[in-house]
């Protein structure tokens, strides 16, 4: 395990606040830069990000070249809004529209590889009730500052919201203590020091997303880890602390489907790396349980965690990005 990743490889966005030098050094490396907020059902919180992001970090300091929104089939005003702050918003299942569709996190950031410019790709949820532009310029920043630097993520304090009025400053970033930590314990103890590798915010150049598959739905933050891990070392990854980040929060069962999702994942992960040998085929369905009418029923929810491979691999890709 390298002890001292944590002490280089670690920093805190207040490193970064001098956006000028920023700018100035993208320009002198001839880097572009685009952002990507993936969307489903965010109309409260969708205008906010678009409209800080465009004054601080494109109209005041030109750091960032493009917005870009792609949206899973909003049932709310999330395209609407977006559209009326001058975001590019494209709907996924438009994207590409000769493939199979599938509907997931996953699939709408990798479908943004196909539409997005830079070379670098800014990922962020677009959830996000404290937004600021360091979410944005502490990520990008070690990723023109160091070379080696590939991939960066963000951790922070993650405060449970109770309600309006009563803000739990401990809590959050539970699936990633009862779930991801103790399979990273078990069978990747280096990347415990990654301190939230479920963190929605991250950043990285195109060569290195471009590799990678995508898992479509919430097991793409633990497969792209695994993944950046395994082909390019640890050292190439960077964290930003954020300090907080304030977003609603999901109740347990929620994020026992999440988990459920993230774990398949995990195990199709280091079987593939001949980690680990399955002797039979995942299930499908987690199962849940709730009490009414005087007896216990059973709720069984299917969730199919398909994967779009590495999007260089895709003809269109190849023919839009590398002539």
């Amino acid at each position: 395990m390298k002890n001292n990743w944590i002490e280089t490889n670690t920093f805190h966005y207040s490193d970064f606040q001098n956006i000028n030098k920023l700018v100035e050094v993208k320009k002198q490396r001839g880097l572009s830069i685009s952002l990507c907020l993936p969307t489903l059902n965010e109309e409260k919180t969708i205008a906010k990000e678009i409209v800080i992001m465009k004054s601080e970090l494109m109209s005041r300091y030109p750091l960032i070249d493009e917005i870009i929104v792609i949206d899973s089939g909003s049932t709310d005003n999330t395209i609407e809004i977006a559209k009326e702050y001058n975001a590019d918003v494209y709907e996924a299942n438009n994207i590409l529209p000769h493939l199979e569709k599938y509907t997931g996190k996953g699939e709408n950031l990798w479908k943004a590889l196909y539409i997005t410019k830079g070379d670098i790709i800014v990922y962020l949820d677009a959830d996000i009730t404290n937004i600021h532009p360091k979410f944005a310029y502490a990520l990008i920043a070690p990723l023109i500052l160091n070379k080696e630097i590939r991939y960066t993520k963000a951790f922070y304090e993650r405060p449970l919201a109770l309600s309006k009025m009563h803000i739990r400053s401990s809590g959050g970033g539970r699936v990633t203590e009862l779930v991801i930590r103790p399979l990273f314990s078990l069978f990747f103890p280096e990347l415990t020091q990654i301190f939230q590798p479920l963190s929605g915010e991250y950043a990285g150049y195109r060569e290195v997303f471009e590799n990678i598959p995508f898992p479509i739905g919430y097991g793409i933050e633990t497969s792209m880890i695994l993944d950046i891990y395994e082909k390019w070392g640890l050292n190439v990854i960077a964290q930003i602390d954020l300090d907080k980040r304030v977003h609603r929060n999901q109740d347990t069962k929620a994020l026992g489907k999440m988990s459920f999702a993230i774990i398949k994942t995990f195990l199709k992960r280091v079987e593939k790396l001949g980690i680990i040998d399955l002797k039979t085929d995942l299930f499908e369905e987690m199962i849940q349980y709730s009490f009414a009418n005087e007896k216990y029923n059973s709720n069984k929810i299917t969730i199919e965690e398909h994967e779009r491979p590495p999007i260089i691999e895709i003809k269109e890709y190849m023919d839009k990005f590398h002539k």
